[in-house]
């Protein structure tokens, strides 16, 4: 993938696209808190890694609609709050997703009538996980769907974890499964890779053991009673051994 700006990015918070209401992203980062291990005859520090963390902060404008920012930020809730940020639309494209707590709402009003609110959102019980995009920013599906596979270009055997968002639902129930190929011919899913039936709004995160095998194509396919499921889901493909 060539080098791109940050046009066409999507936001996604438990299941609201919140991606109009976003000002900026002022941080997505993360990774092991570094511990210091200095003897007293180093010059310079030694450090192994610690604890994984991470963040998103971000800053949002005041909407108060059914499903947009104030009313879905300002809850502050003290239950996990999954983030997605899409690196563009395209099937195949990078996202970043936490885990994680909200701990503000921070509400700035400018002189120039701005109103914008700072929000903090803190990694819980795993760090800040960049992915390649299973469906293109946000896909609906109004029947059961293959759908287009990704190319990782060759399997990997180190595990793998899956974000799943669902903004809007109608039916009975939709599973989303993700299924790898080896020839981008013949598809089946690999261990554990079905989501929980989804029924209403929310999210979930998936994975796989540390040893689990995704081959070079994976691609999101929907299966059950429904007429409209609208989703987003991202792949964590370890490229090396991961421990939480």
């Amino acid at each position: 993938m060539a080098k791109s700006s940050g046009l066409g990015d999507n936001f996604y918070v438990g299941g609201f696209d919140l991606s109009g209401d976003i000002n900026s992203l002022t941080r997505i980062g993360g990774g092991p808190n570094p511990l210091d291990v200095t003897g007293i005859d180093k010059s310079a520090h030694e450090r192994l890694g610690g604890i994984k963390d991470g963040s998103i902060e971000f800053v949002s404008y005041m909407n108060d609609s059914l499903g947009q920012a104030h009313k879905t930020l300002s809850a502050l809730p003290t239950t996990d709050v999954s983030l997605y940020y899409a690196r563009g639309t395209t099937l195949g494209n990078q996202a970043a997703c936490l885990i994680s707590k909200q701990i503000n709402y921070d509400a700035t009003r400018g002189t120039d009538a701005m109103l914008t609110f700072q929000v903090q959102a803190l990694a819980n019980g795993f760090g800040l996980e960049w992915g390649t995009q299973l469906t293109a920013g946000k896909r609906s599906d109004t029947t059961a769907t293959n759908g287009t596979a990704v190319d990782f270009l060759a399997a990997s055997s180190f595990g793998w974890q899956a974000y799943l968002q669902v903004f809007s639902f109608t039916g009975t129930s939709c599973t989303v499964t993700l299924e790898d190929s080896a020839n981008n011919i013949a598809f089946a899913p690999f261990t554990s890779s079905a989501f929980v039936a989804a029924t209403a709004v929310g999210t979930q995160r998936i994975f796989g053991t540390t040893t689990s095998t995704v081959r070079q194509y994976v691609r999101a396919v929907t299966s059950g009673t429904f007429s409209e499921c609208t989703f987003a889901v991202m792949l964590v493909k370890n490229e090396s051994t991961v421990a939480f």
